[in-house]
């Protein structure tokens, strides 16, 4: 496949990042959107020289692929229309409301075979993947994730367990492993029904203690990786792209007459961290996976791991 042919369906804040990236991918021809919100969508599509479509059943024939940034409650539908008419799907996470719905999706796609992706973007965070590398090979002792935010109303569809801790659900089992043998959560509730602030305990069979903490009711945007190993500290700040390792060592400075002039006490390792946009990697990565027809790193099955992850940790919440 050479040009891969896209529609985005639903045009909100992160639909219409996925208009930008889409529009700006090479070999990538944005054939159009659609929205509920007719107003909307036609400025999206204005804004990008592109067709809106009242009806998203009318843009699907025209395409090779979509992504779906729509509410949580119409992902199952949406994306269950796409498989059905043999396109590629890359879905927002969470992948659906329920785990049966995820389970669903991914059976189609098997038997289609179709790439189904979730958007799980902090797989692509560079600070992130270049965390992965310097931690690779050593003994975690403890590992701490920190997603916080200020409150939005728009991003109310779902509690904060399913809109941000989710993120660090999956990177922790994609950074450690799946071996959990113990889980313990508590959470409140502050700006709505649902829950605003949560912490959640993660135990892997012979690896670490993973601490989650996720809110939205914070005066400051925060999205941070802490990892306590043998011999090394490392921060990863995913929002500043960054990545720092400490270690405890005692080199000595000598001048010329090889007499110490003064020893450190810790040394401070800034890695270099590309300067990359996840969205733009993630997008760019589906649409790989589409024209080369080979699965994606993020498949559906990633997705339903994740969801089960954050309705266990739900369930522990409203013990």
């Amino acid at each position: 496949m050479e040009i891969v042919r896209i529609g985005v369906i639903g045009t909100g804040g992160m639909g219409e990042r996925h208009c930008r990236v889409c529009a700006n991918l090479p070999r990538v021809d944005l054939v159009g959107i659609t929205d509920l919100n007719e107003a909307r969508g036609q400025e999206v599509a204005d804004r990008y020289e592109v067709t809106y479509y009242r009806d998203y059943g009318q843009l699907l024939p025209r395409l090779d692929a979509v992504t779906i940034a729509t509410t949580t409650e119409s992902h199952f539908d949406l994306a269950k229309a796409c498989l059905e008419q043999g396109l590629h799907v890359m879905v927002e996470k969470p992948i659906t409301e329920t785990i049966e719905q995820a389970q669903q999706l991914i059976q189609m796609a098997e038997e289609r075979g179709l790439v189904l992706q979730v958007g799980h973007i902090e797989r692509f965070n560079p600070a992130f993947l270049e965390l992965k590398n310097v931690t690779e090979g050593m003994h975690l002792i403890g590992v701490t994730m920190r997603r916080l935010s200020p409150f939005d109303l728009s991003n109310t569809d779902v509690d904060v367990i399913r809109d941000l801790m989710i993120h660090d659900l999956d990177l922790a089992v994609d950074l450690v492993g799946s071996n959990i043998e113990g889980l313990s959560a508590w959470g409140r509730s502050v700006s709505t029904t649902g829950i605003d602030h949560a912490v959640a305990n993660l135990s892997f069979r012979d690896g670490p203690i993973v601490t989650l903490f996720a809110s939205r009711v914070t005066e400051q945007k925060v999205r941070a990786v802490e990892v306590i190993a043998e011999g090394a500290y490392v921060e990863a700040d995913l929002l500043n792209k960054s990545v720092l390792v400490h270690r405890r060592m005692f080199p000595q400075y000598l001048n010329n007459h090889h007499i110490t002039k003064y020893r450190q006490e810790s040394l401070i390792e800034r890695i270099h961290v590309p300067m990359s946009e996840p969205l733009m990697m993630e997008l760019r990565h589906f649409v790989d996976c589409v024209r080369e027809n080979r699965p994606s790193q993020v498949p559906g099955s990633d997705g339903l791991r994740a969801l089960k992850l954050a309705e266990t940790v739900a369930k522990e919440v409203a013990r």
